[in-house]
């Protein structure tokens, strides 16, 4: 559905497929009662959870293990003023289970920083929302 002021409401297969595409997003959180956003590399696994690998001292895992986070991918032209945003909304845990664990080494993200105490975080997709701009004549 394209709206008037050129916006395109995503279902939420558009939504993932546009997100598997995107390299990085953005880990929306509290931190210390104040809204913190944070850049990441991810990857989606099988059941569409947004899955990242962090360092297991890491203030971002102190901050939203066991809580519900936004999580934010987007790809824009400038030059043709169009564009995507996705957002997942879900709890996010710290995968305790060794067997998943050893999954995610083989299947899940690389993380861009080098770390010796990796851990993977998952974010359930419960809400995925997108929007796509489809270009607005200057």
């Amino acid at each position: 559905m394209i709206h008037s002021d050129g916006f395109r409401v995503l279902d939420r297969q558009e939504c993932l497929r546009l997100l598997a595409k995107a390299p990085v997003g953005r880990v929306v959180y509290t931190r210390q009662a104040l809204p913190a956003v944070l850049p990441v590399n991810f990857s989606l696994d099988t059941d569409s959870a947004v899955v990242l690998r962090t360092s297991a001292a890491s203030d971002l895992v102190r901050a939203i293990d066991g809580v519900v986070v936004a999580f934010e991918a987007d790809d824009f032209h400038p030059e043709r003023r169009a564009g995507w945003s996705v957002v997942v909304t879900g709890r996010a845990a710290v995968v305790t289970d060794p067997a998943e664990h050893e999954r995610l080494l083989r299947t899940g993200p690389r993380s861009w920083m080098p770390m010796r105490d990796g851990v993977f975080v998952r974010i359930d997709a419960e809400m995925v929302t997108g929007r796509e701009l489809t270009g607005v004549p200057c």
